[in-house]
């Protein structure tokens, strides 16, 4: 018998849903709600990572357990639009792009450098949840975050500890897979061209 094809896509996981198909906690599974609910998915496919709930965009999916944790342990940038309370300064940029100290499982961490880049002009993005309180009335800024970690709920929580909590976040690229245009809960395949798939097959054939 053939062997089954993998199956590589990538999501625009929207705001407000968890990066899991279900949990083991009946009264969560009520409350919360999970990727199975944007459409019917293949059978063992997998989301790559996670987003946390209140942050939205690119998530990979896959059938493939050895290409989701080789992209999980491999240290490959994730980049994304973080809006912020208040307009940040150079001084706070600078200290991100250096690394800062935050909070992770009970103990201080200091981030790896990272690349950050303010933006000058708001990014062409869909409309926000309505449950995200941008303050109409206070200024706020866009910056570009580029990290090759992932710590839990780790972007957030470097640009509270310059003093400019994030408002909304979107993932925009792993790697060389984009978010492009998506729409938020849109599913794409991912051509098997890209780098992440090649570093995979790479790996696997040496």
């Amino acid at each position: 018998m053939a062997q089954t094809k993998d199956i590589f896509l990538k999501l625009y996981k929207p705001y407000g849903v968890l990066s899991q198909f279900m949990s083991n906690n009946e009264k969560q599974n009520r409350k919360k709600k999970f990727l199975g609910e944007l459409q019917v998915f293949p059978d063992g496919i997998m989301p790559v990572g996670r987003l946390d709930e209140k942050s939205e965009g690119l998530l990979l999916l896959t059938t493939n357990g050895k290409w989701s944790d080789t992209i999980n342990q491999s240290g490959i940038e994730k980049e994304y639009l973080a809006q912020l309370d208040g307009e940040i300064t150079n001084e706070a940029i600078t200290k991100l792009i250096q690394g800062v100290e935050i909070g992770f499982s009970g103990k201080k961490y200091i981030t790896k450098p990272c690349r950050v880049q303010k933006q000058i002009e708001t990014p062409e993005l869909p409309l926000p949840n309505s449950a995200i309180r941008l303050g109409r009335h206070r200024p706020n800024s866009w910056v570009r975050i580029t990290i090759t970690e992932g710590k839990f709920r780790q972007v957030r929580k470097m640009t509270a500890a310059v003093g400019f909590p994030t408002l909304r976040l979107i993932r925009v690229r792993i790697g060389d897979i984009f978010l492009e245009k998506m729409k938020s809960g849109e599913v794409a395949l991912i051509e098997n061209s890209t780098l992440l798939i090649n570093q995979f097959s790479t790996k696997e054939n040496s």
